[in-house]
C-alpha cells in the first residue's frame, strides 16, 4: 500500500515538472463552479474516523470504533464491517440490516465523534511537497503554510488545485497575491480529499 502511494505521489511530481512550461488548460477560481451532488454534500466515513455506534436498549451492542486503514471497524456480535464511504446514516441503515439476525427492530444510530482531517497533496515548488491533513474550512493558503511556503522558483500567479470530478480532473488556478489580500472566491475556496495543490 505504501509503494503504491509512493509511485502515484512520484507521477504528479513527474507531471508537475514536464507541466511547467505552461500552465495548459485550466479556470481560475472566481469561474469556477462546483460540482455537487447529494452524495458528496454529504459527510462521508474516512479512514482514521472515531465513530460513536449505538443499539438502542442494547449497551453490550454500542461502543466506540475507530475506522482502521481498510475502511472497516470492529463491533461487537458483526465483527468487521466495512464504514468508509458511508455517510452516518447509511451506516446506520447497514447495520440496523444486520444485527436483525440477533434481535428485533434493532434501532442504530451512528455519529462520528472524531473526525480525521482530510488528506491532500501539495507537490511542486514549495519547501515541503507532500501529504497534508486538510483541517475543516483549510483553504489554498492553509495548505502552502503546512508545505513551509513557496520557494524562490514557484510562479506566485500558477498555484493550482487538481480536483476530480464527475470522472475528470479540473485545474483551478490561484493567484498568490489574491489570496494575501483576503479576496473572494479566493479564500473561500475549500480543499476536499484528494485534492492536489500544485505551485508551479
Amino acid at each position: 500500500m505504501r509503494r503504491a502511494g509512493v509511485a502515484w505521489f512520484a507521477g504528479v511530481a513527474c507531471a508537475v515538472c514536464t507541466g511547467c512550461a505552461s500552465p495548459g488548460p485550466y479556470v481560475w477560481v472566481h469561474q469556477y463552479a462546483p460540482k455537487t451532488d447529494a452524495a458528496s454534500a454529504e459527510f462521508q466515513i474516512r479512514p482514521g474516523d472515531l465513530l460513536d455506534v449505538r443499539v438502542f436498549n442494547q449497551d453490550k451492542m454500542s461502543g466506540k470504533a475507530r475506522v482502521r486503514s481498510d475502511g472497516k471497524v470492529s463491533l461487537p456480535f458483526l465483527n468487521d464491517v466495512t464504514a468508509a464511504g458511508y455517510t452516518p446514516v447509511a451506516l446506520a441503515q447497514q447495520l440496523q440490516t444486520r444485527l436483525k439476525e440477533f434481535i428485533n427492530a434493532p434501532v442504530v444510530t451512528v455519529a462520528v465523534e472524531e473526525a480525521k482531517p482530510a488528506p491532500i497533496s501539495v507537490v511542486g515548488n514549495v519547501a515541503k511537497p507532500g501529504q497534508y491533513s486538510a483541517e475543516a474550512n483549510g483553504g489554498v493558503l492553509q495548505a502552502l503554510a503546512a508545505a513551509g511556503g513557496m520557494t524562490e522558483f514557484a510562479h506566485r500567479d500558477r498555484i493550482f488545485v487538481l480536483r476530480d470530478q464527475s470522472a475528470t480532473t479540473t485545474r483551478i488556478r490561484f493567484s498568490y497575491r489574491s489570496l494575501l489580500r483576503g479576496e473572494a472566491p479566493a479564500t473561500r475556496f475549500q480543499l476536499r480529499p484528494g485534492d492536489v495543490l500544485v505551485v508551479e
